[in-house]
C-alpha cells in the first residue's frame, strides 16, 4: 500500500471536501466529506452501501479524487476494512454536528471507504 505524503495530508485536513470519481469513466464524480486518521484517508456514504457512488467505488476498486486543486489516481478499499478506533472522532473534529449522519448511523459506518494513492506502475 502506498502512503499519502505529509503535504497531501495537510491539504486533506485544510479542505472541506473532495470529488470522488470511481472507475475509468470520465464523469463529474460526487463531492463528499473526508477524514484522516492515522495517516489514512476515509470517506463514508451517509446513505449506506446502497449509495450509487459507494457501489461504483466498491465494484471498480480504483478511480480518482480531486482535492485542493489536484487530481490523484487512487485505489479504494471497502472489503474486510478494519476501521481505526479514532475515525469517528476524526469526522466529528472536522465536521462537528454535521458529522452525526456519518458517525451515528450504522448504514453510513458500513459504507466506509479507505482511499490510498494508486501505485505508480498500476494500469
Amino acid at each position: 500500500m502506498n502512503a499519502w505524503t505529509p503535504e497531501d495530508l495537510t491539504v486533506f485536513a485544510d479542505v472541506y471536501s473532495l470529488v470522488l470519481i470511481a472507475g475509468d469513466e470520465e464523469q463529474n464524480g460526487v463531492e463528499i466529506g473526508m477524514a484522516v486518521d492515522e495517516g489514512e484517508l476515509y470517506v463514508r456514504a451517509y446513505r449506506g452501501t446502497r449509495s450509487r457512488w459507494y457501489r461504483a467505488a466498491r465494484e471498480s476498486g480504483h478511480g480518482r479524487i480531486q482535492v485542493g486543486g489536484t487530481t490523484h489516481e487512487v485505489v479504494f478499499t471497502t472489503r474486510d476494512l478494519e476501521l481505526p478506533a479514532g475515525l469517528d472522532a476524526a469526522f466529528r473534529a472536522k465536521y462537528g454536528p454535521v458529522s452525526d449522519a456519518l458517525i451515528a448511523v450504522p448504514e453510513a459506518r458500513a459504507a466506509t471507504i479507505r482511499i490510498d494513492p494508486a501505485p505508480a506502475q498500476a494500469r
